[in-house]
């Protein structure tokens, strides 16, 4: 029975040993990390947890950091589309894509010529600094909505007056 005992602690011994040589690089690393995970000093406690909630906090971040690309990726997709839309116009309705031009440059122009150009950069800037947050809490999807239905109003009255 001593000789398994002797065998076993023999054993031990070498596991030991070539831990340690495996972690020879890591030996300071090791005992701080004893003496915190051990609360040798009062603040420990609070550091451990606040390491934690930090790497948990961190794993938030990188999902919202995806969310945010996915959204940047979206609304370029939108621009492009539109972009492409506006070519294509032009290419196969070239009239209704000059006066869609006219109209749009005209009504920039007259809210230029209206408004002090610092107060428009002020409102432009801080209404698209203010675009995600619209969308995200529905605002714009309420509005358009509503612009939507008074245009669909308004064309059944046309059509009414015109029968």
């Amino acid at each position: 029975m001593a000789e398994g005992d002797n065998r076993s602690t023999n054993l031990l011994a070498a596991e030991t040993a070539s831990l340690e040589e495996q972690l020879q690089g890591w030996g300071e690393v090791m005992l701080m990390a004893d003496k915190v995970l051990r609360w040798e000093r009062a603040w420990f406690p609070p550091a451990i947890m606040g390491v934690v909630s930090l790497v948990f906090l961190t794993t938030e971040q990188q999902q919202r950091f995806h969310e945010i690309c996915s959204n940047l990726v979206k609304t370029r997709r939108r621009t492009v589309g539109w972009w492409k839309r506006l070519f294509t116009l032009k290419e196969e309705k070239p009239k209704m894509y000059f006066m869609t031009m006219i109209m749009s440059l005209a009504a920039v122009a007259w809210v230029g010529q209206q408004v002090h150009n610092l107060l428009l950069t002020y409102l432009i800037v801080t209404f698209l600094l203010l675009l995600p947050g619209l969308n995200q809490h529905g605002i714009i999807s309420k509005y358009i909505g509503m612009a939507k239905r008074e245009m669909n109003k308004l064309l059944k009255q046309k059509e009414k007056k015109n029968e």
